[in-house]
C-alpha cells in the first residue's frame, strides 16, 4: 500500500506493531517514492519529498532525494522552495561526495536567488520569479548551513553585498552567513569590516543581535580586526544603557527585562574588546556598575544578565571596586534555591579565587553551607573552593569544617579530602601540636583513602618532633585500640609504636582524660591482633614484625615479652609470602647478636626533610613545596636520576657543610691510640653493606631489599635513598681542596671543589661557584646537573639566582658513585646576561682519577 501524502505514511508507520513491520514499510514507501522520481512527476515531487524527509528523520537512508530537492527549489512556489531548502539542509552537508555533484545547481541557485531577489526587492518588482524577501532568506539560511570553503569563496562577494541591504531580514541572514564565511575562510576577515562597523549602528534588534556575533567571531579570529573595533566600545556602551533604561517594550519584552539576549551579546563583545585594554575597560565602567545595579535577580532572566556582566568585569581591566561587586553578585547566586545558579557560582568563584581571594573569602561560611547540599555537583565545586580558601588566619576554622564533611562524605571525595587536608594543615598549621592532631583525625576518619606520601610526611614530622612523640605515640596507641580497620592509621600507629615503645610505655598513654599506664604485654598484644587479623595485608604485616623486633631490643621490655615476640617470628619463618620469610628470619637472626642487636635496633635518626611535594621536583629549588611556621617541609624523599633532575636535599647545610671542608667524627685518626667508637647509624649501614660505610668484618651481612622494615620508612620514601650523613663537627686543618673550571664563557665562570672522604668511599660532596667576570649581573641562573646511570645526584638549591659582579654564588652537590669509578657530569646552565638569554649545555670529565676511592 503506498501512502499518498506525509499525514498518512505517519499514520501507517505509526499503526506497525513491531521494527520488522515499520522497516518493511519505510522500504516499501521509498521504492514508490523512487519510482516517482523516474517518472519525473512534478505535481507529487512535494509529496514524495516530504515523506523522504520524515523517512530521514527516522534514521532510514534518504540520500536519493537530494536532487529532486534542488528540483524544488527551481520551482516558482514559495512552498516548493521552502521545502526543497528544508531538504538540501537536511540530506546535504559540506562532507558529503555527493555535495561535489551538485555544488554547481547550488551555487547557481543560491546566486541567482540571491542577487536576483537583492533588485527585485530593491527595486519593488513583484512580477519576477523572486520577490519574496523569505525566498532570499531560504536561500541565505541554506547557506549558512551546508557551505563548502569552496562556496564560500565564492559566494563571499555576494554576502558582502547583501550585509548593506535595505531590507532588515535580509541583512540579518547575510550577517549569520558572513558569519559561516568566516569560519570556513578565517584569512577573507576583513572583507567585511567596514560593512560589519555598519551593522553595529543598526537599530533593528535583530540586525544588531546578528552582527554583533559577526563581529565578535571577527574579533576572535583575527587580532588586527579585534584592534580596530576597540573603537566601537562606546557605541555598544550607548545599546547596552538604551537597553537597560528603556521603558516596557513589549516587541523585545522577556520576564520584564528588554532584550536580554542583544544585552548577553552586548556583554560578551565587551568582554572581548575591553581584555588587556585599559582605555576601552574605563570606558565601559559605568554601564557594568549599572547593569549590575539595576538587573532584576529574582527572575534568571536577570540572573543569565548578571552572570555575564560577572564574566565581563572579571576579564576586562575593570577598578578593584567593581571587581568586589562582580564577586558579591556570585556570592548572592549561591544563597539562590536553583541548584543550576548556585553551581555556575561555585564554578566562577573557582577560576577567580587566586585574582581577589578577600572578596572570596566574604562568601566563606555560604561555601561551606554548600558542603552540605544534597547535589554532588555543588558539593564537589564547594570542595574545590574551600581548599583554595584556606589561609593563615582560618585554617583552624576551615580544616575543622573539612574534617566534619570527611566524616561523611562519599568514598570518591576522601582520597582528594586527605591529601588536600593534609597539605594546608603542613602550609598553614599555627603549631605542631594541631598539625598532628589534624592528620591524626584524618588518619581515624579516612585511614584507607590517606595517600603513602601523606603517610610517610607524618611519620617524618613525628620524627622531627621529640617534644611530640609520647603524646603522638599514645594518641595512636588508643585509636588503634578502637579500630584497626583504616589501613593508614594501623601503618602509621604501627611504626610510631614500635620506633618509640620506650616513651610510650614510661610515659602511659592517653585514654580520652584519664592517664592509664601501659605495658609491654599491652603492645606487644595489639600488635599481634593485628598481624591476626583479616585487615592485615602483606605490607601491614611486615610492619608489625619490624615494630614487634625494635620492641624486643628496648629495655623497657619484658623477658616473657620478648620470647613471644621470638616465637611470633619463628612462626613466620616458614610463611609461604617470601617477603614475611625473609624478614622474620633476618630479624629473628638478630637475636644472637648480642650488644650489637641493640645498637642496630636503636631508635632511627629522623630522616632526612625533602624538599619536595606530592613528588614535584625542579632542577634547583622546591616547586610547589610549602613551609609551615615551624620549618618543616612536607613531601616524598626522591632518588637522584640520570636524567636531568636533581633532587633536593636536607634542610640543614651542616652535615654537608661538615663533608666539604671538615671530616667526620667517625673517621679514624693515625693519633689515636683507640679507635672510635662505632655509632648505631655505622652498624646499621655495615649490616646492610652500604657504601658509605666500611662494613664490618664480624657481622653476616643481611640485605636491604627495600620494603619497610625497623630500619626505615615506608617503600616509597627509602628506595633509592642514600643515607644520611651524621652530625659531624669540624675536625683538623684539611688539605687545600682544588677547584675545577666547569664552564667559562659568555662572562660566566662556574667552578666545581671535589671533596672525599675516606671513611665514605664511593661519596663525592661538590661545592659549585658562580660568578661573572664582567659589569653586568647574570640573572635567572638555572644550573641543571645529571650522572651517568650507575650514579646518583643529590643537589641543594642555589644560594642564589642573581650573579651580581664581585659577588660568589654557590650551589652544594652529592654525587653516590660506585668505588674506583669516574665522576662525570653533564651540565646544563641557562641565565640572562646584558639583555641576553644564554644556555649552554657541556659534559665535565675533569676531576682526577680515582676520586671515588676515598682521597681527596
Amino acid at each position: 500500500m503506498v501512502h499518498h501524502n506525509l499525514k498518512s505514511l505517519i499514520k501507517g508507520i505509526r499503526s506497525c506493531k513491531t521494527v520488522a513491520d515499520e522497516r518493511a514499510l519505510i522500504q516499501q514507501e521509498s521504492a514508490a517514492i523512487r519510482a516517482s522520481f523516474r517518472e519525473e512527476d512534478s505535481f507529487q515531487r512535494h509529496n514524495n519529498i516530504a515523506k523522504l524527509l520524515y523517512i530521514h528523520m527516522l534514521g532510514s537512508p534518504a540520500h536519493f532525494g537530494q536532487i529532486e530537492c534542488l528540483k524544488l527549489v527551481a520551482s516558482p512556489r514559495f512552498s516548493d522552495k521552502r521545502l526543497g531548502y528544508l531538504g538540501i539542509m537536511l540530506l546535504l552537508d559540506e562532507n558529503q561526495e555527493v555535495l561535489t555533484l551538485v555544488t554547481n545547481s547550488l551555487k547557481k541557485c543560491v546566486s541567482r536567488v540571491i542577487i536576483g531577489d537583492v533588485h527585485n526587492i530593491d527595486a519593488g518588482n513583484s512580477d519576477m520569479n523572486h520577490s519574496n524577501m523569505y525566498a532570499v532568506g531560504l536561500a541565505l539560511c541554506t547557506f549558512a548551513n551546508i557551505a563548502s570553503e569552496e562556496m564560500s569563496r565564492d559566494l563571499a562577494n555576494e554576502i558582502e553585498k547583501l550585509l548593506g541591504s535595505s531590507n532588515t531580514y535580509i541583512r540579518k541572514k547575510a550577517a549569520l552567513c558572513a558569519l559561516r564565511v568566516i569560519k570556513k575562510v578565517p584569512d577573507i576577515t576583513d572583507h567585511f569590516t567596514n560593512k560589519a562597523k555598519n551593522l553595529l549602528t543598526d537599530r533593528n534588534h535583530g540586525v544588531l543581535l546578528s552582527s554583533i556575533t559577526l563581529v565578535a567571531e571577527m574579533c576572535q579570529t583575527d587580532p588586527a580586526v579585534l584592534e580596530e573595533f576597540r573603537n566601537a566600545v562606546p557605541l555598544l556602551v550607548r545599546n547596552l544603557k538604551s537597553l537597560v533604561t528603556t521603558g516596557y517594550s513589549p516587541e523585545h519584552d522577556v520576564s520584564g527585562i528588554t532584550d536580554p539576549f542583544l544585552q548577553v551579546k552586548i556583554l560578551r563583545l565587551l568582554r572581548l574588546l575591553g581584555r588587556g585594554d585599559q582605555q576601552a575597560s574605563e570606558t565601559m565602567n559605568d554601564i557594568l556598575a549599572q547593569v549590575a545595579t539595576n538587573t532584576d535577580s529574582t527572575k534568571n532572566v536577570g540572573n543569565s544578565i548578571l552572570y555575564e556582566t560577572v564574566l565581563t568585569v572579571l576579564e576586562i581591566e575593570a577598578d578593584t571596586g567593581l571587581r568586589v561587586m562582580a564577586i558579591n553578585i556570585l556570592g548572592k547566586f549561591l544563597s539562590n534555591r536553583d541548584n543550576n545558579i548556585r553551581y555556575v557560582a561555585l564554578n566562577t568563584l573557582n577560576k577567580v579565587v587566586s585574582m581577589d581571594t578577600n572578596a572570596v573569602q566574604r562568601h566563606r561560611n555560604i561555601i561551606l553551607d554548600c558542603l552540605r547540599d544534597g547535589d554532588i555537583s555543588i558539593r564537589r565545586r564547594a570542595l574545590e573552593l574551600s581548599y583554595a580558601l584556606i589561609n593563615e588566619q582560618n585554617v583552624r576554622v576551615l580544616i575543622r569544617e573539612l574534617l566534619a564533611f570527611l566524616e561523611v562524605a562519599d568514598d570518591e571525595f576522601k582520597l582528594g579530602m586527605t591529601t588536600q587536608i593534609c597539605l594546608a594543615a603542613e602550609r598553614f598549621a599555627p603549631n605542631r601540636r594541631w598539625h598532628i592532631d589534624t592528620v591524626l583525625r584524618v588518619l581515624k576518619l579516612a585511614g584507607n583513602f590517606v595517600r603513602e606520601e601523606i603517610l610517610s610526611a607524618f611519620i617524618r614530622l613525628v620524627a622531627h618532633t621529640p617534644e611530640l612523640q609520647a603524646y603522638t605515640a599514645s594518641k595512636l596507641y588508643t585509636a588503634l585500640k578502637s579500630d584497626i580497620s583504616q589501613e593508614s592509621l594501623t601503618l602509621a600507629a604501627t611504626w610510631i609504636i614500635g620506633e618509640y615503645s620506650e616513651v610510650l610505655l614510661e610515659g602511659g598513654f592517653v585514654d580520652e582524660e584519664h592517664p592509664k599506664p601501659a605495658s609491654d604485654k599491652d603492645l606487644v598484644k595489639l600488635l599481634v591482633s593485628i598481624i591476626d587479623s583479616p585487615y592485615a595485608n602483606q605490607l601491614t604485616k611486615q610492619f608489625v614484625l619490624a615494630a614487634v623486633t625494635k620492641i624486643s631490643s628496648r629495655t623497657t621490655t619484658s623477658h616473657a615479652e620478648q620470647e613471644r615476640i621470638q616465637v611470633l617470628l619463628a612462626k613466620y619463618t616458614t610463611s609461604p609470602e617470601l617477603e614475611l620469610q625473609q624478614r622474620a628470619v633476618e630479624f629473628a637472626s638478630l637475636f644472637g647478636l648480642g650488644e650489637l642487636r641493640e645498637g642496630v635496633l636503636e631508635r632511627m635518626p629522623p630522616p632526612e626533610l625533602k624538599a619536595t611535594v606530592m613528588g614535584v621536583v625542579s632542577e634547583n629549588k622546591p616547586v610547589g613545596s610549602t613551609q609551615s611556621k615551624d620549618g618543616d617541609l612536607l613531601g616524598d624523599e626522591i632518588a637522584a636520576t640520570p636524567d636531568l633532575k636533581a633532587a633536593a636535599a636536607a634542610p640543614n647545610n651542616q652535615d654537608l657543610l661538615a663533608e666539604i671542608f671538615g671530616s667526620s667524627s667517625d673517621t679514624p685518626t693515625a693519633s689515636s691510640s683507640t679507635p672510635t667508637p662505632r655509632t648505631t647509624v655505622d652498624d646499621i649501614l655495615g649490616l646492610f653493606g652500604s657504601t658509605t660505610s666500611p662494613p664490618n668484618a664480624s657481622t653476616p651481612p643481611i640485605p636491604n631489599h627495600n620494603t619497610p622494615s625497623l630500619f626505615s620508612l615506608p617503600q616509597s620514601q627509602s628506595q633509592s635513598q642514600s643515607p644520611p650523613p651524621a652530625p659531624v663537627p669540624v675536625a683538623a686543618p684539611q688539605p687545600k681542596l682544588t677547584a675545577y673550571t666547569a664552564y667559562e664563557k659568555n662572562e660566566l665562570k662556574v667552578t666545581l671543589t671535589p671533596q672525599t672522604s675516606a671513611a665514605k668511599p664511593g661519596v663525592v660532596v661538590i661545592l659549585a661557584r658562580f660568578q661573572v667576570s664582567g659589569g653586568n649581573a647574570a640573572t635567572g641562573l638555572n644550573f641543571q646537573a645529571a650522572v651517568p646511570k650507575s650514579q646518583q645526584l643529590q643537589m641543594l638549591p642555589m644560594s642564589n639566582p642573581t650573579i651580581n659582579p664581585g659577588a660568589i654564588e654557590t650551589q652544594q652537590m652529592r654525587v653516590v658513585a660506585p668505588v674506583g669509578s669516574n665522576v662525570r657530569l653533564r651540565l646544563r646552565i641557562s641565565y640572562s646576561i646584558a639583555g641576553q638569554n644564554v644556555q649552554e649545555q657541556v659534559d665535565f670529565a675533569g676531576f682526577p682519577p680515582g676520586l671515588t676511592g676515598g682521597g681527596s
